[in-house]
This record gives structure tokens, sequence and C-alpha cells, in this order.
């Protein structure tokens, strides 16, 4: 623990230091000024790299600048600080009091610190609970985080186009999208947005974007007049982009079609029949969420094909049988 607040406090150290310089700060003028590094030559220098990188991954903006009156090609590092400090939201306390609770009932990352820092930065107070063990036990469950999810929120908020690598079951493929908003849907952070090569609305499961994003200048896009997301959550295809290896055909009894119909939507289907019974020809590029989804009906729905996926839900419910026999 100890390790980890050194660090914490340096790299505080080193934001402080980089906001406050009137003019780029030097690597060595830093290492010999900021409190923190203690170590010599070389040791430094590699800690040093380190928290640029963190800071960076923190998604705290450094500028590697030319230092006036030094030699040409001699840089230094400053923070600007309008494109570090959050605008004043203005939040009341009875605004601060709900978000105090909101920290307190779902945790954010792997600790409570990440959601107690930012309520910091809000202007919020969280008083002597804070060093009560048990403030914790009210946790109800936590938000996952992402290294993605830091260049994502800048993008939504200043409207860059984000571009990034987007693994599917088909492959990798760069997506270029003007990103509307995110979501934490069933275990998944996703960014909803426009897809500027294929021309419509995507999801985009955040995990599965690979490497770095990179975003393009401020402003690049117009707020969206669409629908912005309005449509049904359908985590089977939550890209929406049709790039799926294959297409599940789903019968649903007539008691349950208008529900079917209403989260699988109007243009996935295929055939009604006189008792009712519609029958779906689904993109599916998630087997598992579609598979919960066909099972979320009960005995009113049947999966008709592939061969391949009705064979796996078969065995699957197989699998659960026994499971449930040897328990």
């Amino acid at each position: 623990m100890a390790a980890i607040d050194d660090k914490f406090e340096r790299l505080m150290n080193l934001t402080a230091a980089l906001l406050d310089a009137e003019r780029p700060l030097g690597r060595d003028y830093i290492l010999e000024r900021v409190a923190g590094y203690t170590a010599d030559g070389e040791s430094n220098r590699r800690t040093f790299e380190r928290d640029k990188v963190d800071l960076l991954k923190l998604g705290i903006p450094i500028v590697l600048e030319d230092i006036p009156g030094e030699a040409d090609g001699v840089q230094g590092y400053r923070i600007e600080r309008t494109d570090y400090e959050l605008p004043d939201p203005e939040l009341d306390p009875a605004e601060l009091a709900a978000l105090h609770l909101a920290l307190r009932a779902v945790r954010v990352g792997e600790s409570d610190s990440l959601g107690t820092r930012a309520l910091w930065r809000l202007g919020g107070v969280l008083g002597a609970e804070e060093n009560n063990p048990s403030a914790s036990a009210f946790t109800l469950g936590a938000l996952p985080t992402d290294p993605a999810l830091v260049p994502l929120f800048g993008a939504v908020l200043e409207r860059r186009v984000a571009t990034f690598v987007y693994g599917t079951s088909e492959g990798e493929s760069t997506r270029s999208l003007e990103p509307w908003r995110l979501e934490f849907q069933r275990g998944h952070w996703y960014v909803l947005g426009f897809d500027v090569d294929r021309q419509g609305e995507r999801n985009f499961r955040i995990d599965r974007i690979v490497g770095t994003i990179e975003t393009g200048p401020a402003g690049s896009f117009a707020p969206s007049t669409s629908s912005r997301g309005d449509q049904p959550f359908r985590p089977w295809n939550p890209d929406g982009s049709g790039d799926q290896s294959v297409t599940a055909i789903l019968r649903v009894d007539g008691d349950h079609a208008a529900t079917a119909t209403e989260l699988l939507g109007a243009e996935t289907i295929s055939a009604a029949e006189n008792n009712g019974a519609i029958v779906y020809e689904v993109p599916v590029t998630s087997w598992p969420a579609f598979r919960s989804f066909v099972l979320s009906f009960l005995d009113h729905a049947e999966l008709i094909g592939p061969p391949e996926l009705r064979s796996d839900l078969i065995d699957w419910l197989r699998t659960m049988d026994d499971r449930g026999a040897d328990s």
C-alpha cells in the first residue's frame, strides 16, 4: 500500500508542477525539483517515463514544446490548464449528495478511490466515513473501467471522430465513429454513434476495441438529429453492422410474438403463420447473448436453424440438466 500511495503522491506532484509552470519544464529540471523522484540516474528517468504514460492514460493532456530561450530542439513538458480543468458544473448540495449516494452504492473500477477522487473534483466532501472500513459495505454493484473509456468520453463531449480497430468473429477492421454516448449494459461498456464508413448507427462493445483510439479535431460533427440509440438494445448483434457469421431462424408463439417483434425489430420478420406465430431471421454476432434471449421465452420459442446453433442449444441445455442432477 505504501508503494501505491507514494506513486499517487508523485503523480499528483508532477501534475501540479506541470500545471503551475509558466514555461515548459525540462526532464532534468523535473527530476531535480519535483518531490518523489528520489532515485539516481537511469532509474529516475525510467520512473518519469512511466509516470508520463500513466498520466496520459488518465486523460491528462501533457504537451511537449520547445523551451523559450534554450537552444533549438531543447524541449520540455507542461499541462495547459484550460485543457485539464473541468468547467464548474455548479452542483447544489442536494445534487452532490445524490452523487455521493450513487458512488457508495456502485463502485467505479477496482476500488472505491476512483469515485472518491472524482467527487472531490466536483466539489463533494465525503467526511469522516472515508476512513470507516464499513463504508464499502453499502456497495450494491461495481462498474468496470477500461482504458478506452477516457478517449471515448472526450470524443463524445468534444464531438471528435474516433478511429479504432474493432474485433469481431470475422476478424479485425478499422472503424471511424462519430460517438454520441457511452452505455453500460449487461456487464459491458458500449459506445453508440454514427459509423462514418458504413453510413449508419452502430453500437460497439468497448472491450473489443484493439489497441489505441485516435481522435480527430474537436467539433468535427454536429449533434445527431436521428434516434440517438432509442432502438432496443440487442447484445446478440451489438454493433449492428451485419458483419455476422450466422443468421438465426427463430419461431415465437403468437402470444409472445409482439414482445419478440419489439425486441428483435420488425425488419427481422421472415414469415407469419395462421395461428399468429412469427418466424424471424436474426443477424447474430454473439451466440451466447442470443441463446439467453431465446431461453427467456421458455417453451414459447423454437430455434429452427441453422443446424449448428440448434445443436449447440440442445447440448447446452443437456449440460445444464446434468449439472442440476449432480448438485
